[in-house]
């Protein structure tokens, strides 16, 4: 049979029928399950949830591997991308050997319980904390020996770790080349419709283009954190010691942000303030995300959403209080789960969570293995997208706020955006540009931590407090690692969002700057929105991609653009500083 045939063969065919009704049942059962686990923590709903997950992956991780006997020739071009979404579709494929796939399941178990377990007791106190604790103090504190104290504390955290490490790589590795991929590295990357070393290629030009902005923010942060804790601990030149940016993996520096503002960047509101004036509950906080979407044409979430969700923190019960969005059952049955506080924060985040839940709705028509985003940075990037536009503008439009400060205030917000979106961007490439050396076997496990923070210091700018050793094993004390979760998906994400929104801003048409605008109560952006996020993977990501912006490329102008008169103050503020490291 000709690999150009459009129809697969009979056989193929009855395969991938069966595959996704199967799939399909087992999804929504392991749905149900989880969602009753996070509501209504007990041994028995944890027992429940983890076996329904089970069945799931164990059914995926067999039609995958059985799916490998249909050559190209045996499949049409739907047929061939549904095949290969289906064994790309689990982060990690263990072995075809039961009792290594066994040992694969607990060593993954093993890390993330090692790394729930990390505590560490801070310099001063009696009692260990958490890492939400231990943030906390990183966030807040500005005590020079407690946050290299408590940094120091947490990443041990990684040497406990590192022995199931070593070996959960080999395993992966194995599973990975049983579907046809050279390594795990290489299968995670072949996730975007073109060849992985293509992939790798293409993330090297979006950050080559997006660079100069992070180092000329870099020289900024670091002038000012020298000025507040002394050139003997931050220099004026080279980099920056990782904890003094008030985040554990310094991923991000909002925290710091009191350090750092400039004259005048209060922007003379505060929106939490607004929200608890107007004695706003947890569901009208969600009412007003679901009237922005209302306003773009699409439409309103269905009543089981509303009876259904978990908006506040139950009295009587333990539950995941970590914002998410739901489907249910791939068709109406859509949710969020938050314990919702009357903060800025929440109200955006809210924005954020109903982008996800609208782009499951309008995929949920297509076959059960298309029914996600074109690629795993768009599902994020869409929910960002929609943050972007919760403008001061768009507060004045549904009545929270009187009038728009003025724009002399706009540094001041751009600042603190950008230590939060342009801040990730070198981080949110290291972690698996790391990890992709690890796979490919590029790394010995004596080169593991070395490696971790030479791959660091070059993106990022940063080093640890004091010299670490190879013994140490500190890409461990980041969760997605033990936990085996791709996170290049949140580095796309963060240029996407700023390519769809500059999209959106001008198929609606609206004037001034970009970091102003928003797309709310625009029919004409909704439109075109709407027409993405019904494709789900149907297509390749490029297509998705040129309905909503015209263009079949990443690309970083929408974020360049954004921040643009930031750019230009940091110049100015940086004349006498150097920049780099």
């Amino acid at each position: 049979m000709d690999s150009s045939a459009t129809q697969s063969s009979p056989e193929a065919s009855r395969f991938l029928s069966e595959t996704e009704s199967e799939l399909l049942d087992l999804s929504v059962e392991a749905q149900r399950a989880d969602w009753v686990y996070a509501t209504y923590i007990t041994p028995d709903s944890e027992a429940l949830s983890a076996r329904a997950f089970a069945r799931f992956v164990a059914a995926t991780v067999r039609r995958a591997k059985e799916s490998t006997r249909f050559g190209p020739g045996e499949l049409g071009p739907i047929d061939r991308r549904k095949t290969l979404l289906l064994r790309l579709s689990l982060p990690l494929i263990a072995p075809d050997d039961p009792a290594e796939s066994l040992e694969l399941t607990r060593l993954v178990a093993a890390m993330q319980g090692a790394y729930a377990r990390g505590r560490h007791v801070p310099v001063g106190q009696t009692s260990p904390l958490d890492l939400q604790g231990l943030s906390r103090i990183l966030s807040e504190s500005r005590d020079p020996a407690l946050l290299a104290d408590v940094w120091t504390g947490w990443h041990a955290v990684g040497r406990v770790v590192r022995p199931e490490f070593l070996r959960y790589v080999e395993l992966a590795n194995r599973g990975a080349r049983g579907l046809g991929f050279a390594d795990q590295g290489a299968m995670w990357r072949s996730k975007y419709d073109m060849e992985p070393d293509a992939f790798a290629r293409e993330v090297d030009r979006l950050w080559s283009e997006v660079a100069p902005l992070y180092r000329s923010l870099h020289a900024y942060v670091r002038s000012r954190l020298a000025a507040v804790y002394g050139s003997d601990r931050v220099p004026e030149r080279g980099p920056i010691p990782s904890q003094f940016l008030g985040n554990m993996w310094a991923q991000s520096w909002e925290s710091i942000f009191p350090l750092l503002a400039p004259p005048g960047a209060d922007p003379g509101f505060d929106l939490t303030k607004l929200l608890v004036d107007r004695a706003t509950s947890p569901e009208e906080m969600v009412r007003y995300a679901e009237r922005f979407f209302v306003s773009l044409g699409l439409p309103a979430l269905p009543p089981t959403f509303w009876e259904r969700s978990m908006f506040v923190r139950p009295r009587d019960r333990e539950v995941v209080c970590h914002a998410s969005a739901w489907d249910v059952d791939a068709e109406e049955d859509l949710r969020i789960k938050m314990c919702i506080e009357i903060t800025g924060e929440d109200f955006q985040t809210i924005h954020h969570e109903l982008g996800h839940n609208y782009y499951q709705r309008a995929y949920a028509p297509q076959p059960y293995l298309f029914r996600d985003s074109a690629h795993d940075g768009f599902h994020e990037a869409v929910g960002d997208t929609i943050q972007l536009s919760v403008t001061p503008e768009y507060l004045v439009r549904i009545g929270l706020l009187d009038r728009a400060p003025d724009a002399s205030r706009d540094i001041g917000l751009l600042l603190f955006r950008a230590l939060e979106k342009v801040a990730f961007l070198p981080f949110g490439l290291a972690v698996d540009r790391w990890r992709w050396e690890v796979f490919s076997g590029a790394l010995a496990p004596e080169e593991y931590n070395p490696s971790w923070w030479s791959i660091r210091r070059h993106y990022q700018g940063i080093v640890p407090p004091a010299p670490r050793s190879a013994d140490e094993f500190d890409p461990g004390a980041k969760y997605h690692v033990p936990a085996n979760v791709p996170y290049m998906r949140y580095f796309l994400a963060h240029i996407l969002q700023f390519q769809f929104h500059r999209a959106l801003v001008r198929t609606a048409g609206v004037p001034g700057p970009l970091h102003r605008a928003s797309i709310y109560g625009s029919d004409a952006a909704g439109r075109s929105l709407g027409a993405m996020l019904a494709l789900g993977m149907s297509r390749e990501w490029p297509d998705a991609l040129e309905v909503v912006t015209g263009e079949r490329r990443m690309s970083t102008a929408g974020l360049l653009e954004y921040f643009a008169p930031l750019q230009r103050w940091l110049d100015e503020q940086n004349r006498s500083a150097p920049v780099g490291w």
